[in-house]
This record gives C-alpha cells, structure tokens and sequence, in this order.
C-alpha cells in the first residue's frame, strides 16, 4: 500500500461525516473509541488549531501526512541522537577529534588525531574545530 493511500485510510477513519476533514468532535470521539480516554473538546480543538495549515479548525489530509510524518522525523532525530553520543566520548556535547579518533578506533579504523580534526573540518560550520550536534545532523543527511 502506498503511504498516501494509509493517510488516507486513517483520514476516512477519523472523518465519519465524509467530508474529507477531520472536525475537533470527530477527533474527540475516535480518541475515546480508540481507548485514548476523555479528551476534552477544548483539547481537541487545540490540537486541530496547532496543525491546521488552512485555518479552516479542521484537519485535511495534508495536515495529517505532516501530523505522521513528523513523528517518523522525531524517531529519526532520536536515532540521531543516539549515534551522535556514542561519537561524544568525553560527554561534552560535542564530538572532538580525539573523541573522534577513540570511536573511529573501536570501530576498526584507526586514524590519527590528525586526520580526525581534518575530518571534522569538513563539516564543521563555525570553525570552532569541534563537532556540535547540528553540525553532525547536517552532514548525516
């Protein structure tokens, strides 16, 4: 199944007037089915409001691609995250060259400091010889 057609289904899901939009009622009540316990019509009404790209306070099918998908873009910077620690041996938040090189090492490829700090060079933005998450992200994608 293609992505847009789940979007869609889970769209006709929450929709059950077949407007195409999902109204803050219709979020509500699907919630609760779903085990979700009560939410609050106001709630619900803040939740359409702080994903709503036309100002309709409904959710159309293209709010609720950006409502999934971000959540796969939070798995992926967690991922992230975690790859981005284990370079930052010495805990500092950044990955340095010597943090680089200790890493580099466990994984079977040995470098010299060196050439650790040329590496980093190559992705290091404000020049400060150091690795910052940011940075790391960058070069990752």
């Amino acid at each position: 199944m293609r992505r847009n057609e789940e979007y869609e289904r889970v769209l006709r899901c929450f929709d059950e007037d077949g407007d195409g939009k999902i109204s803050a009622c219709e979020l509500r009540k699907r919630l609760k089915m779903m085990g979700s316990g009560e939410v609050m019509l106001k709630e619900a009404e803040m939740a359409i409001e702080a994903l709503d790209s036309d100002g309709d306070g409904l959710l159309c099918l293209e709010d609720l691609m950006k409502l999934m998908e971000g959540g796969e873009e939070e798995e992926k910077l967690k991922d992230l995250r975690e790859a981005f620690d284990m370079y930052d041996t010495e805990r500092c938040g950044f990955i340095t060259p010597k943090s680089l090189k200790r890493m580099l090492n466990k994984l079977g490829h040995s470098k010299s400091t060196q050439e650790c700090k040329f590496m980093i060079s190559t992705f290091d933005l404000n020049g400060d010889g150091l690795l910052s998450f940011e940075e790391f992200r960058i070069m990752m994608h």
